[in-house]
């Protein structure tokens, strides 16, 4: 109807201007009137009509259609001068101008980015039609934030030169909180249990934070889908979600979820069976299965036995093998028959090991690395490893290795490593401070693959109130081809014992020493060092007012048995074993390690000092955000031989951010009195280290980066005691020797730290529990330079 309508306009216009006789006819030319802004050329795209074509008022009308189809035009008329074709046209208006208020939920640009995709920018022709459909579009958007009282308004302003302005004024409203969630049909588990799985949640004392609480279409999949999988893995294998049915209340401020379920009943399975080609042993096979015979079905357990059997076969060289679970299901008598049909494929080699992106290092440096060969049979797991010692290395920010089928075979596959290197100089310069050490000055130099070799050489400077060092440090990772290594140390050292507490004296020192490590596997290392040091202790005399002062009286006895300056060569054996996930904030896995000091015979000091240190985290919820973690810390030293008294001056120190919070640093254990110079009593102190810290970690409130920010709350416990007091103290009641578990200091508090551009910022306020008379307590503590 439209269509004849059409034409029967079109043949009236041309009648009554005469030309009624003249169709159909030849157009000479096409002429464009009323173009304000839009370019002729558009209208010619889309009027199929040109000069030399023949037309009639069918083709006409077709024409016109098309012409309004490109949306730019409100009015189109056809004319005719003479055989000239004469298009009168009334543009729709342009917009100029697009005012957005009162939105804060989603910012302004994403709303433009919007309007731009849907059409609708600032220049474009304005349609009335796209401007309708933006508000639904935005009103679906707000809805699914739960925000069911969001209100879209728009205005078309009419402006001169035929252009508009487009006002959308949003009230976007608050999202609406969840009052009720309600699970109908569930008899094999509670309501409180299944809820549980769900990450909406009904409003709590922490919903500001962590707006649980608030409707979201996404979230609301989600639990869905874990509430699937909660049955699925517990055997229910024909649980179905029957309806889901969300309510807003009529203020649109509270929403009312209910869902319908269907949950069947529990299967077990009645037997596993590995089918097809078993080029492992089947006994090797059903070890890698985590179900068994009798055993409630679970679809994660099969799933995870599936990846776990085609890692063992990628291990053994069959690196393109499929293995597919095939669950039969007896529904009489509840039970599932798991099949796993294995396809090994052939035995895979290794043809070439091409290396990629290595300018400065030499790619010996890289293939030491590898576990994967050349020429031998593929092992995913060595590839893996491979990968990972690479990382390791420090030498390269990326490392990225495939492996590439040899064309014309089915049986080989090359291995392309591609690594990125790291800057192979780095001068380094810092600032840190802390309440112990007063301001730090650092300055290294050093290349972490020297000339490409994947030798290290470094030279550091540090400077602060109780420690100036220069260090010279030389390693070769690779000093033979099985990865034994070996390096070189030289250093100057002046301590002050007194900024920091740990008593009324300063030694100097130069040494130096030769190391070699040992790897025992990708986690585990020995190492082994030899260093020669000379060491001069010198009291602070200052202090001794009077011979009441034992904390400088006990120094002066034991040089006037031991004298000032000693040359002490000692030998020092260590094992290490770090399996965490990361170096800065680990989230799970362990790390350990112990060292033995030596002092050899001969030498002006004879003692041993050993330690213990270790470090656990367990996550506690899926994402890593919530973590628990133990740390603890061990030390016994003492002197052997009868001539020789052991070095005060080598003892464990407690207390401060790297032991017992809440005490100050190195103020805890044996105590000697300090005369009339001071009522404080000066811990020296002992051969024996007990410390220990529980603490709990959890996400940092406001922060949306939280890979730069760790909190927790702790719980420290430690102290440092002495088998036997120095002598020369005069008041024997200041110093108390023995292991005494009573004696033990307890804390409780709260930890921050920050990744700071100068370093890691760390902060802590901690109370002390069991403080005693004479303890030096300190509730705010913190650190430049060191993380929790």
């Amino acid at each position: 109807m439209k269509h004849l309508l059409m034409l029967f306009l079109i043949s009236l216009l041309w009648v009554t201007q005469g030309h009624a006789n003249t169709l159909p006819f030849v157009v000479s030319d096409v002429r464009v009137e009323g173009l304000q802004q839009v370019d002729p050329g558009t209208v010619f795209r889309n009027f199929p009509v040109a000069a030399g074509d023949q037309v009639d008022a069918g083709q006409l009308a077709s024409a016109t259609r098309e012409l309004f189809r490109s949306g730019y035009f409100d009015d189109v008329q056809l004319n005719r001068d003479g055989d000239v074709l004469v298009l009168v046209l009334r543009e729709r208006p342009a917009v100029a101008i697009i005012r957005i208020e009162g939105n804060k939920a989603i910012k302004e640009e994403q709303l433009r980015d919007g309007l731009r995709q849907s059409g609708l920018q600032e220049g474009d022709v304005f349609r009335r039609a796209t401007l309708d459909q933006i508000e639904l579009d935005l009103m679906r958007v707000y809805s699914a934030q739960g925000r069911y009282g969001a209100d879209i308004q728009t205005e078309v302003e009419t402006l001169p030169g035929n252009r508009v302005a487009l006002n959308i004024d949003i009230t976007e409203g608050r999202i609406a909180s969840i009052q009720h969630i309600n699970i109908v049909g569930n008899e094999a588990f509670p309501d409180d249990e299944l809820i549980d799985l769900f990450s909406l949640k009904l409003p709590g004392f922490l919903s500001f934070y962590t707006k649980s609480d608030q409707y979201s279409r996404e979230k609301l999949s989600g639990d869905l889908e874990r509430l699937r999988s909660y049955y699925l893995d517990r055997g229910y294998i024909n649980f179905s979600l029957d309806s889901t049915q969300v309510s807003v209340s009529p203020d649109k401020k509270d929403v009312f979820i209910t869902v319908g379920i269907t949950e069947g009943k529990q299967y077990t399975v009645s037997e596993v069976l590995m089918v097809g080609n078993l080029v492992v042993g089947e006994d090797e096979l059903v070890s890698k299965m985590s179900l068994g015979e009798g055993d409630v079905f679970s679809r994660r357990e099969m799933t995870d036995s599936q990846e776990r059997l085609e890692r063992l076969l990628g291990d053994e060289g069959y690196m393109f093998a499929n293995v597919s679970p095939i669950p039969q299901v007896d529904e009489e008598s509840g039970s599932v028959s798991l099949r796993y049909f294995i396809e090994p494929g052939k035995l895979t080699y290794v043809r070439r090991i091409a290396i990629r992106g290595n300018n400065r290092s030499a790619d010996e440096v890289i293939r030491r690395e590898l576990e994967q060969m050349e020429a031998a049979i593929v092992s995913t797991a060595a590839i893996e490893r491979s990968k990972t010692r690479l990382e390791r290395t420090g030498h390269f920010r990326t490392v990225n290795v495939e492996t590439r089928p040899v064309p014309g075979t089915d049986d080989q596959v090359d291995l392309e490593i591609t690594v990125e290197e790291q800057q192979s100089g780095q001068l380094t310069a810092s600032v840190g401070f802390s309440q112990s050490e007063g301001i730090i000055l650092q300055l290294g130099v050093s290349q972490e693959n020297f000339l490409g070799t994947g030798k290290s050489v470094e030279f550091n400077v540090s400077n602060s109130s109780t420690l100036t060092e220069y260090s010279f440090n030389y390693l070769d990772p690779y000093f033979t081809v099985d990865g034994v290594s070996r390096g070189y140390n030289f250093y100057y050292r002046e301590e002050n014992y007194d900024e920091d507490d740990r008593g009324d004296y300063n030694t100097d020192g130069i040494g130096g020493g030769i190391t070699f490590g040992y790897p025992i596997d990708d986690f585990q290392r020995l190492s082994f060092s030899g260093d020669v040091e000379f060491l001069r202790l010198k009291p602070n005399n200052s202090l001794n007012i009077n011979n009441t002062n034992d904390a400088v009286n006990v120094i002066n006895e034991y040089i006037k048995s031991n004298g000032n300056d000693y040359v002490n060569a000692k030998l020092t054996a260590g094992w290490s074993d770090n399996r965490l996930n990361r170096g800065f904030f680990p989230t799970r896995g362990r790390s350990q390690g112990a060292t033995l000091e030596v002092s050899l015979p001969g030498s002006d000091l004879q003692y041993y000092r050993a330690q213990y240190n270790n470090r656990f985290y367990w996550p506690i919820n899926e994402n890593e955000t919530w973590v628990a973690g133990l740390r603890g810390r061990v030390g016994y030293a003492d002197s052997y031989g009868n001539d020789k008294a052991y070095p005060f001056f080598k003892n464990f120190y407690a207390g401060g951010l790297n032991s017992v919070r809440g005490f100050e640093s190195n103020t805890l254990g044996p105590r000697y009195s300090r005369g009339e110079y001071s009522n404080k009593q000066r811990s020296m102190g002992g051969n024996v280290l007990i410390a220990g810290s529980a603490e709990l970690i959890f996400p940092t409130p406001f922060m949306k980066d939280q890979s730069a920010w760790r909190t927790l709350v702790f719980m420290d416990a430690g102290n440092v005691y002495t088998t036997e007091c120095l002598s020369g103290a005069q008041n024997s009641n200041a110093c108390v020797d023995g292991v005494d578990f009573g004696d033990l200091r307890y804390s409780v508090g709260f930890g921050l730290s920050w990744l700071t551009p100068l370093g890691p910022l760390s902060v802590s306020l901690a109370k002390a529990l069991n403080s005693e008379t004479g303890d030096d307590t300190e509730v705010f503590q913190f650190a430049l330079g060191q993380t929790f």
